[in-house]
């Protein structure tokens, strides 16, 4: 399997600096600060980087499950919010909640929801993120 990189600059000080992130490939650039992580200034930050990284798994993970069951989804749409919290430890990822909608054509909620829950548990970025933060999952299907 290939190894993914991605890099990260930040010049200056914490509160005053500022980085731009890029992904390995160049598939993603972009800006990132203190006031776009911890208030709501321009730019990302890795916690929306992790919940893209843990959507977009989540989705492939659970597309794979539903063809496996015989019955391929048209799509899966998935949001992350992901959960920065202060704790005795410091800002720490908490918690996530996976939010998911799939057209699937021949199953039923509870199928799909079943589905869902082990592609919950089985998606890499969510076995990574598992021991540290509790994830929650909201599934159904399309109406």
């Amino acid at each position: 399997m290939p190894i993914r990189n991605a890099s990260a600059r930040w010049q200056g000080n914490l509160t005053e600096g500022s980085g731009t992130l890029r992904t390995g490939q160049g598939g993603y650039e972009g800006n990132y600060s203190f006031k776009s992580r911890f208030e709501e200034g321009e730019g990302t930050n890795p916690e929306e980087l992790v919940g893209a990284a843990h959507a977009a798994c989540f989705s492939m993970a659970l597309s794979k499950a539903l063809a496996d069951a015989g019955t391929p989804g048209t799509s899966v749409e998935t949001t992350a919010k992901v959960h920065l919290d202060k704790t005795d430890a410091g800002m720490t990822v908490t918690r996530i909640e996976l939010d998911t909608t799939g057209q699937v054509p021949g199953i039923d909620e509870a199928k799909f929801v079943e589905l869902a829950e082990a592609a919950k548990r089985n998606c890499p970025i969510s076995r990574l993120l598992s021991p540290g933060a509790e994830i929650s999952l909201t599934a159904r299907l399309a109406s």
